[in-house]
């Protein structure tokens, strides 16, 4: 995908900071980084903060944290700087105001003096006579005397871009050529009557002058996007902008029932993925399977195959479903691709307070890190690894009664027995051994191994499923693997 002409590659990342970052907005800045970094282009991260009502600065504060544990560098915004400085846009006022005054006096925008009722009665009066119910152009070319008639009655007007009479026409990037009728393209408002600049003007401004080469964001965006075009003509013609960016407008995230994923939905928070254990290359993983993949037959790879094979040309543009339970299962193959010690380090945020439901002091080091290779097998998110190894460092286990109800059969008892004496003669050092142990037991009461073990891991565990029993019998240790065995053959007996 070659960049716009006579260019190297520009693109932006430009959040609000309003509400925790959600997995959709996350999906469009891997595509604007991995495009970036494709191209050996440049990523501008801009915080687009003009609304005062809803942006605040936990959310700032956030957007950077999420960045950074994502692992997206950027070569020009916070923290980083750039030519282009500043990168908050409400710290860029004077600019919008400036651009606005040069678009009024060059006759590309006029000022708008009709109430809200009045547009509201034109727009119902259109809709009535099959017509299109966007701005009818009222105030496009007011006289001296009406414009001083509204100032007298105190109206207060918002500044109108003032849209060409000509179809537009654009190649997107992900969904090919698309074209907009006149009609269906109002003139509409850049500037309310505050003074206060509108997203409409500030996004395409900054783009103009951080000389961003290729737009890449959501579909829900690509109505507004004949408007800029438009906007950048008139910057061009300003001298503002150098050139109109190429645009691809990424396809739709759907979440449950084929409904737009939306800020409000749970299953959308980053911060839900990063307190439940996804690793950063796992989620990203996925997100970049919503509309584009690395090959028909490969789901998981790196962010840097990612970053050398990602084409914008090869997004879809149809829509693509959340599914959770595909993000968790390649989430728990980039945890098996860690090597053990990445995995026993990433996992203590779980190992201890608040996560951990043992005493600190209760934690043992070696049991963890001799532990720690058989959980890796078994985990799909970090934050189960404190289900899956509580039984190490609690006094007792914590028992399930639906896992106890189904293991202790009638019978239990006799073979807990068995089993007892059996791994008190058995090697502690071997786990083979102890499974020959269990497997005996099994045996002298005409039971499988599956059939076997299961009174012994829920005795031992609390659990009927978890690691692997044998191995984890060996890293409890004999002393307390029997004592609870004991445990669980007093309480069938008080049965």
């Amino acid at each position: 995908m070659a960049s716009a002409p006579g260019s190297p590659v520009r693109v932006r990342f430009c959040p609000s900071p309003t509400g925790n970052p959600h997995v959709g907005l996350v999906r469009t800045a891997l595509f604007n980084w991995a495009f970036a970094r494709h191209h050996q282009g440049t990523l501008v991260f801009r915080i687009e903060d003009t609304d005062a009502a809803r942006d605040s600065e936990e959310s700032y504060t956030q957007l950077l944290d999420a960045m950074r544990w994502l692992g997206f560098d950027w070569d020009e915004g916070p923290e980083v700087g750039g030519p282009h400085a500043p990168y908050r846009q409400s710290q860029r006022m004077d600019i919008y105001k400036d651009v606005a005054e040069k678009l009024l006096a060059a006759g590309h925008a006029y000022r708008c003096y009709c109430s809200q009722e009045e547009l509201d009665s034109r727009r119902e009066a259109a809709r009535a006579a099959g017509r299109p119910s966007g701005y009818d152009g009222h105030c496009r070319d007011l006289s001296d005397a009406e414009v001083e008639g509204y100032k007298a009655e105190g109206r207060a007007p918002i500044v109108r871009f003032r849209m060409p009479d000509e179809a537009i026409t654009f190649t997107d990037l992900v969904r090919g050529e698309i074209t907009y009728l006149p009609e269906n393209v109002p003139d509409y408002g850049i500037v309310r009557a505050n003074g206060a600049p509108l997203y409409t003007l500030v996004n395409p401004v900054d783009d103009a002058l951080m000389e961003i080469t290729h737009v890449l964001r959501g579909e829900d965006l690509l109505s507004s996007t004949p408007r800029q075009i438009a906007l950048y003509k008139a910057l061009t013609e300003l001298g503002i902008a150098k050139e109109i960016p190429a645009f691809g407008h990424l396809p739709y995230v759907m979440g449950e029932g084929n409904k737009k994923l939306s800020k409000r939905d749970p299953q959308s928070s980053l911060n839900l993925y990063r307190e439940r254990g996804f690793l950063p290359e796992g989620l990203l993983n996925y997100l970049s399977l919503l509309g584009w993949s690395l090959s028909a037959d490969q789901d998981i790879f790196t962010i840097d195959e990612m970053v050398a094979a990602f084409d914008v040309s090869d997004v879809q543009p149809n829509p693509a479903r959340f599914d959770l339970k595909k993000c968790e299962a390649i989430n728990g193959d980039h945890i098996r691709l860690l090597p053990v010690k990445d995995f026993t380090e990433r996992c203590r945020p779980w190992l201890k307070a608040p996560a951990a439901p043992w005493a600190p002091e209760d934690f043992d080091e070696t049991k963890w890190q001799a532990i720690a290779p058989h959980a890796q097998t078994r985990l799909k998110v970090l934050s189960e690894i404190t289900d899956n190894v509580d039984f190490l460092f609690l006094p007792e286990p914590v028992l399930d009664e639906a896992s106890w109800a189904k293991a202790m059969k009638e019978g239990s008892d006799a073979l807990l027995v068995t089993a007892r004496e059996k791994l008190d003669a058995a090697d502690w050092t071997s786990p083979e051994s102890l499974k020959e142990a269990v497997l005996a037991a099994g045996e002298a009461h005409g039971l499988k191994l599956g059939k076997a073990q299961a009174p012994v891991r829920v005795a031992i565990t609390g659990r009927t499923v978890g690691l692997p029993l044998f191995e984890s019998l060996e890293v409890l240790g004999k002393e307390k693997a029997l004592a609870r065995i004991d445990t669980a053959l007093a309480r069938l007996t008080a049965a």
